[in-house]
């Protein structure tokens, strides 16, 4: 059993796979926290726990024993107000006005499995054997509070998850101010901490820096997870790399407004915490009502970043996504958004599904202006019927002409959004979000409907599932390009109104499970402008997301990289676009490309048809390769070699789960004159078993490749890559 409690010292002790996270009830309740670290067999856990006597700065809220305070204590799940000076864990405000609360400890159990979270995406257990779960119950008597504390250890998965559910147990309605997920508190501050953040089109790049006195925080307010910052903190031990030191990351299950935070004190401890943003929320609780958090994926590694990304990585793929395409290759695609935008016909798309055909791609993608009077981006958004202008027999007819080229039929959608000229907005003006008597502003020229609505989830429910079962549709880009302002509701009262941003993400989750599991055969891939919400609450319902928007190759090392430190490969849309590339202008060559995209789920988006003929032989090779390919990448544990943050080169690899099979990817933006003799070594071989490299037929050591490397290509010229397929001989 991976969760012991010894009942004489009153500590718990978690254990997954390599790691072991313990907690211990003091004095009159006190939960506090002991170790989260490597795994231990937890001989003396409770003599971790150390306190000292501080100044009267500190106060002490056990007289008996001055060396207790709440301000130096480690703890557990943090309330502010009873001598804790550092940011909490939760607050509430109850009917006096008052924000003064205490959990103590009333009781705990211990369960096989892993229980759903009501309303919410959150990682899963097959079979109970999976995982324990425990559930710690902390009460306030006095405000009436209840809260649960869950934490679930994975047997076989290096991960912790932490949830927490609240219940107003007493005759007064209570206001939840603050319930953030998750909170540990370290003896010491010698860390430096990583997040990942960017904007629109540069999402998920790598930000570090050493952990000071004071308060980092890294938050989105925009009702989404964001291109700005992700879902996501790390503390790394000083000098951490891909290979070695501690690393513990913290990742939210959850796709609206977040907040994680690294706290350092007086005393040199520091405090990590993760939960949905306290920013402009309340959550107002009457009597017997239950508030549920989001979960908190935690992983720690002691063998650096490489080692804590592939332990999210496992899990995400294999415990967190679901539905068929969990498990099955992913289809390569062409879309024709960068060929076309909104401007096409029936033909036109037909001719480039047809030259995909013959290159071996496998799925057309219709993306944005198929519907409504769409022909630009100020109107229709909301009118999901055919534009019968562009398509004049319809789109089951287009599905029908694509399909009969023996390949698959995707549509895009953006089922949150309505134009202000739409058909629906004209009808149903207060189903968008708005505040009274104030400006309503747009972005992109639209505004976002409400989805905290039943009624407006229904109308959109039953737009979108009569266009899936009108065609035999079999992939859908689910898109969403704007953040949220004037955040309110005309069917909540006044009292809730901060409870709009998170009632819409449960709406959204609501509607997403009803569609996915409706149409379990739709491979569907989340998009916000690319990856503005590319965050483990989406992969729940959708495997896959977009990962940017820029789709030039450059631009992509630093962001398939950046998101690579959460996110797996299976996760990543990728592919190859036109050149100039249409979001910085540069012009790549058609390999470096196609070597990017692969490292990823594979696809194009440009026009097929203005091919050249040795274009479209360099095409069809890619495509033969990423078929052979496939199955590695998208299931394979990845490696990084090479960092884009740190110079002139980038190199990853994937590497199968048995080891017999690695495909490895080099980059180099600009040449370099009199370049010196390079090697690239390698990671993650089986070092007592040869390989032959495919290219060459030349065999090596799988020791030889990872500790003295292979040697690096002479290339010529700028933007220049290498793919090489090493199997076990």
């Amino acid at each position: 059993m991976p969760i012991h409690y010894d009942a004489g010292s009153r500590t718990f002790h978690l254990q997954t796979s390599g790691t072991s996270y313990a907690m211990q009830v003091i004095k009159t309740g006190v939960l506090t926290h002991l170790y989260w670290g490597s795994k231990v067999r937890g001989t003396s856990l409770d003599k971790l726990l150390q306190t000292a006597s501080r100044a009267s700065f500190s106060p002490t809220p056990f007289p008996e024993d001055g060396s207790i305070s709440f301000d130096s204590l480690p703890q557990e799940y943090p309330a502010y107000g009873t001598s804790d000076f550092r940011h909490p864990a939760y607050q509430v405000q109850l009917a006096n006005g008052s924000t003064v609360t205490e959990l103590l400890y009333r009781s705990h159990r211990i369960i096989a499995g892993k229980p759903a979270l009501a309303g919410l995406p959150a990682t899963y257990v097959e079979a109970d054997d999976e995982a324990d779960t425990l559930e710690i119950e902390l009460v306030d008597d006095t405000a009436g509070l209840k809260a649960v504390l869950s934490y679930t250890a994975f047997r076989h998965f290096d991960a912790i998850t932490r949830s927490v559910r609240f219940e107003n147990i007493g005759g007064q309605p209570l206001r939840l101010l603050r319930a953030l997920s998750a909170s540990v508190d370290f003896p010491h501050r010698d860390f430096e901490v990583l997040n990942l953040y960017g904007s629109w089109s540069r999402e998920r790049w790598i930000e570090r820096r050493p952990l000071t006195s004071g308060m980092y925080s890294v938050s989105s307010s925009r009702g989404s997870s964001s291109h700005n910052q992700n879902p996501f903190l790390a503390l790394l031990s000083p000098g951490a790399d891909e290979d070695s030191g501690d690393v513990y990351g913290v990742n939210l299950v959850y796709s609206g407004n977040f907040a994680a935070h690294a706290e350092s004190d007086q005393y040199h401890t520091s405090r990590l915490s993760i939960g949905l943003n306290p920013f402009d929320w309340s959550w107002l609780l009457e009597p017997g009502d239950t508030f549920q958090t989001p979960e908190a994926v935690m992983v720690h590694s002691a063998q650096g970043l490489g080692g804590m990304s592939r332990k999210f990585h496992s899990l995400y793929r294999k415990r967190l996504c679901r539905g068929l395409y969990r498990d099955e290759p992913r289809p390569i695609l062409v879309n024709n958004w960068e060929a076309t935008y909104f401007d096409f016909t029936a033909d036109k798309i037909e001719s480039i599904a047809r030259a995909g055909k013959e290159l071996g791609i496998e799925l057309f993608v219709l993306d944005d202006g198929w519907f409504g009077k769409r022909d630009s981006d100020n109107s229709s958004l909301g009118d999901w019927f055919v534009d019968k202008k562009k398509l004049p027999n319809g789109l089951e007819e287009l599905v029908e002409r694509v399909r009969s080229l023996e390949m698959q039929f995707g549509l895009w959608f953006e089922p949150e959004m309505v134009s202000p000229d739409s058909e629906l907005y004209r009808a149903h003006p207060d189903w968008c979000l708005h505040v009274p008597d104030r400006r309503r502003t747009e972005g992109r020229n639209q505004l976002i409907l409400d989805f905290s609505r039943a009624d407006v989830r229904e109308a959109v429910y039953t737009m979108v599932s009569d266009i899936l079962r009108s065609a035999p549709i079999t992939y859908v880009k689910w898109d969403m390009n704007r953040n949220m302002t004037e955040i309110g509701s005309a069917a909540l009262p006044a009292e809730r109104q901060r409870e709009t941003a998170h009632r819409y993400m449960l709406g959204l989750y609501e509607l997403l499970e009803r569609i996915t599991s409706e149409f379990p055969h739709v491979l569907f891939e989340s998009c916000s402008g690319g990856g503005g919400r590319f965050d483990p609450g989406m992969l729940y319902y959708m495997p896959q997301t977009w990962t940017s928007d820029n789709t030039d190759a450059v631009e992509r090392l630093k962001i398939q990289y950046g998101t690579s430190i959460v996110y797996p490969i299976s996760t990543m849309g990728a592919h190859v676009s036109a050149v100039p590339n249409h979001q910085v202008h540069r012009v790549t060559s058609l390999e470096m490309r196609g070597h990017v995209a692969m490292s990823g789920n594979f696809g194009y988006e440009l026009d097929l048809t203005k091919f050249s003929d040795e274009e479209m032989d360099v095409v069809k090779r890619q495509v033969a390769e990423y078929k052979s390919l496939r199955h590695l990448v998208q299931f394979g544990d990845q490696y990084r070699l090479l960092s884009p943050f740190e110079g002139n080169e980038t190199a990853w690899m994937v590497v199968a789960e048995d080891r017999s099979d690695a495909m490895v990817a080099w980059f180099r933006v600009l040449a370099i004159s009199h370049q010196p003799l390079r090697r690239l070594r390698l990671k993650g071989l089986d070092p007592n078993r040869d390989y032959m490299l495919e290219a060459t037929g030349d065999v090596y050591g799988g020791d030889e490749l990872m500790h003295a490397g292979i040697a690096l290509p002479d290339v010529k010229g700028d933007f220049q890559s290498v793919l090489w397929r090493f199997t076990a001989r």
